[in-house]
């Protein structure tokens, strides 16, 4: 296996002999308080397991089920919210770019610019994130195979930017259904580069309630045990304090008091596996 490149993201780094690093936050900005509430909490669950945090939520949900779903603030007044956040809350950042318009926008804020799944082939989309030369987080489509993400790859390299993170967020299997396949974990980090696995988005049932997405959230719990005992490098965790009541994903997030137990095994299964 080739070694994984260090891939710093603010004063975080994800990589080989670097801790594992939480992606977490609410799918959407519901408003501002709430979200600059749930990312303090989140902040102090990170510190109490000691482990390094970056805050995760979408200005846009581009590609919800129904067009009356909710889908945000929008970039501009959604890139306030996380700018404020960085600065008030003192963590690093990142979000999802849908238009390469929005890239301008979003590129002096985020600290990790997140390529969606359903995206993750748009060549000038990535060529446009990875241009700007922050670090990108790019989500494996559900219709991808593991190794074929070395294309992926290739698109950001031909810029000159190295900066490369994978997340694993599962693969089609029929019709409203994903299932999370540990060896992908495994192919990418092969090539080198850190994987980060999404242990909410995994466990989705898409268009399962028929306007909207279900979930299995259930499952949460098992699937990041897996994907650390594989030697994932991160995990990307949506989270909500009342997921019942949220305006995106309410189906799959991880209640906000769920978090901190699931970190602490998390821990514990990567320092067990380290230590063979």
């Amino acid at each position: 296996m080739k070694n994984i490149h260090n891939i710093g993201v603010g004063n975080i780094v994800f990589g080989e002999n670097h801790p594992l690093i939480l992606i977490a936050g609410p799918c959407v900005i519901e408003n501002e308080n709430e979200c600059c509430r749930i990312a303090e909490k989140i902040k102090d669950i990170a510190v109490k397991a000691n482990v390094p945090f970056i805050f995760k939520a979408s200005y846009d949900k581009a590609n919800r089920s129904s067009i009356n779903s909710y889908r945000g603030p929008g970039v501009r007044k959604g890139i306030e919210i996380l700018s404020k956040i960085k600065k008030e809350i003192e963590v690093p950042v990142v979000s999802d770019v849908h238009c390469c318009y929005e890239v301008d926008i979003v590129k002096d804020v985020l600290d990790l610019i997140q390529i969606p799944a359903f995206l993750c082939r748009q060549t000038d989309l990535l060529l446009d994130a990875a241009n700007t030369g922050k670090p990108i987080n790019i989500k494996k489509g559900q219709f991808l195979a593991p190794w074929d993400v070395k294309h992926v790859a290739e698109k950001v390299l031909s810029t000159g930017n190295k900066n490369i993170i994978f997340t694993e967020r599962g693969t089609s299997f029929g019709y409203n259904n994903l299932v999370a396949d540990m060896r992908s974990i495994v192919i990418m980090r092969e090539m080198g580069y850190p994987v980060v696995f999404d242990a909410t988005h995994s466990v989705q049932l898409p268009g399962g309630m028929g306007s909207t997405s279900g979930g299995q959230r259930e499952m949460i719990v098992p699937l990041t045990n897996a994907a650390v005992s594989v030697g994932c490098d991160g995990l990307f965790i949506e989270t909500h304090e009342k997921p019942e009541e949220a305006l995106s994903d309410s189906a799959s997030m991880l209640p906000l008091n769920q978090l901190l137990p699931l970190l602490k095994k998390a821990i514990r299964i990567r320092e067990a596996v380290r230590s063979e």
